[in-house]
């Protein structure tokens, strides 16, 4: 079953779930117009929050880490979209290397650089995992919890390509978000296929960016779905220059806030919402639940502490924040076993190939749950190989709900498609 939902069974979120599955048709010759024109993130993974009024993706990651965490029903589907993607790249592909995080000691991570191996592997390709660590000299093999290994081995740069010794790869996964920007080993790769392209990491992307594109397709889907797009549309606004250990650019973040939680209560007053509106304030850029507050008053911003400060102004690996997007919250109404959850969908190519749960006991149903403490269930999600079932009641059938999740995760993905279209340093310009 679905997680309970706390809204009642006949909640707009059940009428959504309704109209989706009515233009099913539709939808699916929509996005399969889109991807003629447009090409799908290699992979990629999708927050998603159901206030049980709206349905909105809140994040969407280019380099998802998290594989470990779909089940074995999930990999035929996950190997099968790997096998399409590569024939789509490079059908000669014979040997991938697998390019991770940094954190080569951190042994649930690593988990997920297994699962993918795994799942390449089954694609029919050799795979190794190298490291653009510089503190990993030797090839090192590192045991997982599940009693597996894996062997990371630093890279080897000749002029033209990249690889690992005796190991020449046609195909470059990166697994490795480059929050701190493209490192020189991975530019002028010119004979090698690099998945995902530089310009897809942290250095360039921006999350403002992405939610734009977002609210574009959002709209045109919502017109063909005869909705409302900000049932499925976060609302967001952007500062640049905040500067928290200076307290400069807190004035830009005050009225932005202002701003967008007037919108929001507007909207809330139109649906006959009895919620208190709250926006997330976070990095423009970066991942890993790091730099992230609510705020529900622009009161909350004049009483900082010190701690809340230091943490919103660094993210990843250290790096200082100045540009901030200022999200709408959307509530998550879903609950196992009292804890709040938050669906993740994943993709390759153009396909979904699983998800789960991200729950965290600890936390409220307006904070995000990407933090340590989480847990990952995949219930809903279980049995994904089922297609969506016509004639359910809305709300009660699980296959059903992961289809309407999978639309709004399809639909962020095509959003981050139209995105790195518009930051391809290459991109060839037609006057």
């Amino acid at each position: 079953m679905v997680p309970h939902l706390i809204t009642a069974l006949t909640g707009p979120i059940n009428e959504l779930e309704q109209r989706v599955l009515d233009s099913m048709p539709a939808i699916e010759r929509w996005f399969r117009l889109e991807w003629m024109e447009h090409t799908p993130p290699f992979y990629s993974s999708v927050d998603i929050r159901n206030a049980g009024f709206k349905l909105a993706p809140v994040d969407t990651n280019l380099y998802p880490g998290g594989w470990n965490n779909l089940t074995p029903e999930m990999l035929p589907l996950a190997v099968q979209a790997a096998m399409a993607a590569i024939e789509k790249i490079c059908p000669e592909a014979k040997n991938l290397l697998v390019i991770p995080e940094n954190n080569a000691r951190n042994t649930f991570y690593l988990s997920n650089v297994a699962q993918l191996q795994r799942i390449f592997q089954a694609a029919g390709l050799n795979v190794r995992v190298g490291s653009i660590d510089p503190a990993i000299k030797k090839p090192t093999k590192v045991e997982l919890p599940t009693g597996e290994t894996v062997t990371v081995e630093p890279v080897v740069r000749s002029k033209r390509r990249l690889g690992l010794k005796n190991f020449d790869p046609c195909t470059i996964l990166l697994n490795n978000d480059l929050s701190l920007g493209a490192p020189g080993i991975l530019e002028d790769l010119h004979e090698q296929y690099l998945l995902p392209p530089l310009h897809a990491g942290w250095s360039v992307r921006r999350k403002s960016r992405h939610f734009q594109s977002y609210e574009e397709v959002a709209k045109r889907l919502g017109k063909l779905l005869g909705i409302d797009p900000w049932l499925i549309n976060p609302m967001f606004n952007k500062c640049g220059e905040v500067d928290f250990s200076q307290e400069q650019g807190l004035d830009c973040l005050r009225t932005n806030v202002d701003a967008l939680l007037a919108k929001i209560r507007k909207k809330y007053k139109e649906y006959g919402i009895n919620e208190k509106p709250f926006v997330i304030v976070k990095a423009d850029n970066g991942t890993y639940g790091m730099g992230i507050m609510t705020v529900r008053d622009t009161k909350d911003l004049d009483q900082l502490s010190e701690r809340t400060k230091a943490k919103m102004g660094a993210s990843k690996d250290g790096r200082q924040v100045h540009d901030l997007i200022i999200q709408e919250g959307v509530l998550t109404a879903e609950r196992i076993n009292e804890a709040v959850a938050e669906p993740v969908v994943y993709m390759m190519d153009r396909y979904v190939v699983g998800g789960f749960y991200r729950v965290h006991a600890e936390r409220g149903d307006d904070e995000n749950l990407n933090i340590p403490g989480a847990s990952y269930v995949p219930l809903a999600f279980a049995e994904s190989t089922r297609l969506p079932q016509p004639g359910q009641k809305p709300g009660a059938s699980a296959p059903n709900r992961f289809y309407m999740y999978g639309v709004i995760g399809r639909l962020a993905m095509l959003a981050a498609s139209y995105e790195l279209e518009a930051t391809d340093p290459e991109a060839e310009v037609y006057e």
